[in-house]
């Protein structure tokens, strides 16, 4: 698991109202071995958690998303604990003509590194006689010259969790709790990168939001126009 701030940090301090620059972190990167035993993916979570608590006692919440575009539609996130506050269709995760992926934000300029950007750039040359050197100098962080050239967003949802490290911070979230049977409603259910019929929607306990279970307790529902606003 590695741990670190958003790449937007901006945008996501606004889901907890009242957050400070350093009252919260991303769970950037997550990847557990087939061979871990049963419920070693969230018992490796709990234990993360713990030693954060201890050790950066200023850190209320945390964010993740989970890819439903190539892996999964984040089962593991709910069993640890985690509450669901955004689905959306993927507008992130880009497929190149020879089926490589590049997310967005690395490789507009000025957003993210250089070493993907030349890596998007030279598949650009390889595949269209539109020439992407330009790229790198114009300024612009448009996709237009991606999509133009037959790129396009892959199909599937991005999904967004937050786990709360502080309970009371839970009362400050900006956002609807959705339930998680909103995932099958929405057919952004997947598993392993493939497209399931139904998601594991099912609940279990969620020790950040008291005994109000996985599903949202009643105060954190918003109205159905409010939650498609």
């Amino acid at each position: 698991m590695q741990f670190g701030p958003s790449l937007d940090k901006r945008k996501m301090l606004g889901l907890v109202k009242g957050t400070l620059w350093n009252e919260f972190i991303e769970l950037n990167r997550m990847a557990f071995a087939d061979w871990l035993p049963r419920n070693g993916e969230s018992r490796a979570i709990g234990y993360a958690f713990r030693w954060m608590r201890k050790q950066y006692p200023h850190i209320k919440w945390c964010i993740s998303f989970a890819d439903g575009t190539q892996c999964g539609d984040g089962t593991i996130y709910r069993a640890s604990g985690f509450v669901l506050t955004g689905i959306k269709q993927n507008n992130q995760i880009w497929e190149a003509p020879t089926g490589e992926l590049f997310n967005d934000t690395s490789i507009r300029p000025g957003i993210g590194g250089e070493r993907e950007r030349l890596r998007a750039v030279n598949i650009l040359n390889r595949t269209t006689t539109t020439k992407g050197k330009h790229i790198l100098n114009s300024g612009a962080s448009s996709m237009r010259v991606f999509s133009e050239a037959g790129w396009k967003p892959k199909a599937g949802f991005q999904l967004r969790y937050i786990y709360f490290l502080d309970p009371t911070a839970s009362h400050r979230l900006t956002v609807p709790v959705l339930p998680f049977s909103e995932i099958e409603r929405r057919g952004a259910g997947m598993y392993l990168g493939k497209p399931r019929a139904s998601s594991e929607t099912s609940d279990t306990s969620s020790s950040q939001l008291g005994k109000g279970g996985a599903t949202p307790t009643d105060a954190l529902h918003l109205t159905t126009e409010a939650a498609d606003a």
